[in-house]
């Protein structure tokens, strides 16, 4: 019985599930500004190849 109450006072796995988390969250918001920077840049390079011609 003592096993099973340790075990269920370990949080070593609830910590690492928030970490996961967290770096699933930060890698979304990494993309979503890249995607838009990046349809920003190519805009931009869109209308400087359109004022050349």
């Amino acid at each position: 019985m003592s096993k099973f109450v340790a075990f269920m006072k370990n949080e070593s796995g609830a910590t690492a599930i928030e970490y996961g988390l967290l770096a699933s969250l930060i890698a979304v918001a990494i993309i979503t500004a890249v995607s838009t920077v990046g349809s920003g840049v190519g805009n931009s390079f869109n209308k400087v190849g359109g004022k050349l011609q």
